[in-house]
């Protein structure tokens, strides 16, 4: 089997389809794809992917608030995980579109508050796609309806590279979220696409929507991208050279 690095040597982006997949693995995934990155075997890259049931615990502790003991959460089939990405828990489950940017910030000649601006700018003409007004609020990354919050933003960077990334409420079961206090937040409401518009896509159909957005921000050399649609498990194994 080819490796990433000869599949993707003459591409400036992959953009890579994990499907649904454990929190867990693709965790390890971007760890592996980080290191490659660094070293400049792979070019930058996107992963796109909906998770198993998973709440994560991130690197600022005061905004880690568990409403229920790992426990009784495992009981129910909610993963908890603990990580070192930016922002405090969140949770992930079927129907929520996530995205996890493998790029080097200083080749694509952006600082760590414009590429989150960027990420912003990419969820927001997506959700527009789909009938949704979002907004950024100041102090709180991620994307807004109103009050309600629909988008989180949680990244972390090291040596230039990204990892970790954004996630967007499609047509997940939003009572996940009932176990936490969202990035730390009191009193936030969750919605989604389909709690705000009624309609329920195609996610394949809106993972084709999000590859162009990110093509048009992140692509250095037009015309030069891969889209690889694979699942998890071959994706791991193609990682591995």
């Amino acid at each position: 089997m080819k490796s990433v690095a000869e599949k993707t040597e003459n591409c400036s982006l992959t953009i890579r389809d994990c499907r649904l997949a454990d929190y867990r693995e693709i965790l390890q995934l971007q760890h592996e794809l980080r290191e490659k990155r660094r070293a400049g075997k792979i070019p930058n890259t996107i992963l796109i992917v909906e998770h198993q049931a998973v709440i994560t615990l991130g690197a600022r502790q005061s905004a880690n608030k568990l409403l229920i003991g790992r426990e009784k959460l495992a009981k129910q089939h909610i993963d908890v995980v603990d990580i070192r990405r930016g922002g405090g828990t969140t949770a992930h489950n079927p129907g929520q579109l996530v995205f996890y940017p493998i790029l080097h910030l200083q080749e694509l000649g952006l600082s760590i508050t414009e590429y989150i601006r960027q990420l912003e700018t990419i969820g927001i003409e997506l959700l527009q796609q789909l009938g949704i007004r979002s907004q950024r609020r100041k102090g709180f990354p991620g994307l807004w309806v109103g009050k309600k919050k629909i988008a989180s933003i949680g990244v972390r960077v090291s040596k230039h590279v990204t990892y970790h990334g954004m996630a967007i409420n499609i047509q997940n079961d939003l009572s996940i979220f009932d176990f936490i206090i969202p990035c730390g937040l009191d009193g936030v409401e969750i919605t989604s696409v389909l709690k705000e518009t009624g309609i329920r896509y195609s996610m394949d159909k809106i993972k084709n929507y999000l590859a162009e957005l990110v093509k048009g921000i992140f692509e250095m050399n037009r015309g030069k991208i891969k889209y690889q649609n694979a699942k998890i498990k071959i994706t791991i194994q193609s990682a591995k050279v």
